[in-house]
């Protein structure tokens, strides 16, 4: 039971590699380096580290084809667009600690997606297994993930998110002509999302990556078999799905209840994607407070999106159909020549500081048992995906859609640089607010305050009593203590310390308004019972005016303190000091597994906000030239 409720506590990311314990990271470190020397010696330069998923990496590089070697890229010039000068190269490995069945995927992977001949959909030159390892080499999309883009800007424009409404449509419409295709089968990408499109600023062009959650379709647009003989039929299975699970924040109803596999799944996950670039979240499940309606997109848009999105079966359908069958009418919505920006206001405070050294952020979210609607795990329990196990089973289940979208919508701000707090107080007559935020690069503003909003949106759509709090810390700045055995106590090294920054102008205490770390009593969903000497430092440290946090996260034999302190009563600075070193001499007090944090802001700047049921609706202009 420890080791489950260990998981809820990072807001579903994947760790920061300055959460791993020594080992582990030297362990990734080293991998890493490998399989960029491993491609340096093929003849790649510019070898680097894309990104890591649930199932494997993916690394980036470029190779460099001199004269001599034009006709052997000739050679392979149809399945690889090889005639560059310097072609950019994707690799993706998979992770050697996955059962072999899992890895076996990517084999799987490199079979569909070697079958499709679409400009938008990057080509593969090869796939090779050396020793356990697999390793898929394809062409390199050009340009910026959506999801990406979408955290750099916030809120895509009106005419960016119908650009790529209608390449999607474009490459959908290929995938489910079976003709097309080897088995003719339609072809099912299964996890469209943001960060699986990749769009070229220079062109405006979008593609469709990361194949992994691909299949054949089971059944078609209408509910039909795709077995095309009735031999094949006799012998399919039609009680079991093939399809992958894709990404949970994502993927429709029927794809995350393990339905046979069909285009419909990817009609979901086109609308899921248009509604988070849309609105500058990182999932669908916010649509019912943050509608489609309210999102400034054209009418049209906006009535099939609200369709798809649907709980209900039947409309979800209709809507899919009405879209694919309507997009001439789509293509002639007048839109302005150039994207219209969105004004964005905060609705509470943001500060901004210039940053010097790299920032990890991670947020860690407290008291989140209240927002479950059930304690026990629903039908998914029994499946075995990673993706449902890093996003889904620890974290989200027993969540209403707005919670998801609320949880969602909190873990979003760990991809911004930034550090402090914020505490919900949902109560009958609306949602009380103290936060303290800083973020560390002013070109991120417009986008990082779109986010704090959404937050605010979807706490106003949640009616419930309770408190939420959550903290925002640097990764690198986290302090790790490790021990050989857990009979062991945890000592800290002479040499380590909990760091804390002093701000730039003192502040004078106001014994009024002070925020405590003790305010609400001890968090239910922790369970770490730190020591009374400890609890005593604790305090003391509480009586200090600052604002930051200070977390326990104890593992078997591996102590991590996650802080973000800053002091604010500069004469004081001996005694804050001194309490700080003392937390480490205790830590071999501490006895048992788990987590303990405290939070304190700066001062009680409580915003108050009425409850919602939705945002009022807002749609593009009928003519955006006038």
């Amino acid at each position: 039971m420890t080791n489950k409720k260990l998981q809820h506590f990072y807001i579903a990311q994947e760790q920061s590699i300055y959460l791993l314990n020594h080992k582990d990271a030297t362990k990734l470190k080293k991998w890493v380096e490998l399989c960029q020397q491993q491609l340096k010696k093929l003849g790649f330069e510019a070898v680097t580290l894309l990104g890591k998923g649930a199932y494997g990496f993916v690394f980036s590089g470029v190779k460099l084809i001199s004269n001599s070697t034009v006709k052997k890229a000739e050679y392979i010039a149809e399945e690889a667009q090889c005639l560059a000068t310097n072609q950019q190269m994707v690799f993706k490995f998979s992770r050697i600690n996955l059962p072999q069945h899992v890895q076996d995927r990517l084999a799987e992977e490199a079979e569909i997606q070697n079958q499709l001949n679409h400009p938008q959909i990057p080509k593969i030159i090869e796939y090779q297994k050396i020793k356990r390892q697999s390793i898929l080499q394809m062409t390199r999309a050009p340009g910026i993930d959506l999801e990406q883009l979408s955290l750099q800007v916030g809120p895509l424009a009106p005419e960016l998110v119908m650009s790529i409404a209608l390449q999607l449509a474009d490459i959908l419409l290929y995938l489910r002509q079976a003709t097309n295709h080897r088995q003719l089968k339609p072809i099912v990408h299964g996890d469209i999302k943001p960060s699986n499109l990749v769009y070229d600023e220079n062109t405006g062009k979008v593609q469709l990556i990361d194949w992994g959650s691909s299949v054949p379709a089971q059944l078609d647009c209408h509910q039909q078999s795709t077995s095309t003989n009735v031999m094949e039929l006799m012998s399919s299975d039609l009680q079991h799905s093939n399809a992958r699970l894709g990404d949970v924040y994502f993927i429709g109803p029927e794809q995350l209840n393990g339905g046979l596999s069909s285009p419909r799944f990817d009609e979901q996950g086109l609308a899921a994607t248009l509604y988070a670039l849309a609105s500058g979240q990182s999932c669908r499940y916010g649509v019912k407070v943050i509608t489609v309606n309210a999102l400034g997109l054209p009418k049209l848009l906006a009535d099939i999106l609200t369709g798809m999105l649907s709980d209900d079966e039947k409309v979800r359908s209709q809507a899919g159909d009405y879209f694919f069958n309507n997009l001439n009418y789509l293509k002639k919505i007048v839109l302005a020549d150039k994207p219209t920006p969105q004004a964005i206001t905060a609705h509470i405070p943001v500060w901004i500081k210039s940053q010097n050294e790299p920032i990890d952020t991670v947020v860690y979210g407290s008291r989140k048992s209240f927002l479950r609607e059930q304690a026990g795990y629903d039908s998914l329990s029994g499946v075995d995906d990673a993706q449902l196990d890093k996003y889904y089973k620890n974290y989200l289940m027993g969540m209403g859609d707005n919670e998801k979208a609320f949880i969602a919508a909190l873990s979003r701000l760990g991809n911004f640089p930034v550090v402090g707090g914020i505490a919900i107080r949902w109560a009958k007559e609306g949602v009380y607010i103290d936060s303290s935020l800083t973020l560390f690069d002013e070109s991120l503003k417009t986008s990082f305050t779109s986010a704090v909003n959404n937050i605010i949106y979807l706490a106003q759509g949640i009616f419930r009593i309770g408190v939420f709090k959550s903290c925002l810390f640097n990764a690198r700045d986290t302090l790790h203590v490790e021990r050989r055995s857990e009979q062991q106590p945890f000592i800290a090294d002479s040499s380590q310390r909990i760091t804390f920054e002093v701000s730039d102008v003192p502040e004078v205490d106001d014994v009024t308004r002070l925020h405590s770390y003790f305010e609400d009593g001890k968090d239910p969903d922790e369970y770490l019972h730190l020591p009374d000497e400890l609890m005593a430092v604790l305090a003391e440290l509480n009586l200090i005016h600052h604002t930051g946090c200070i977390i326990f996260e104890i593992l078997p034999k591996h102590l991590k303190i996650h802080s973000y302190l800053m002091l604010l009563n500069h004469d004081k600075k001996a005694a804050f000091t001194a309490c700080l070193a003392k937390i480490l001499t205790l830590l071999p007090t501490i006895d048992g597994i788990g987590i303990s944090g405290f939070m304190k802001l700066p001062y009680k700047d409580t915003r108050f906000f009425e409850h919602i049921n939705a945002l009022p609706d807002k749609f593009y202009p009928k003519n955006p030239k006038l």
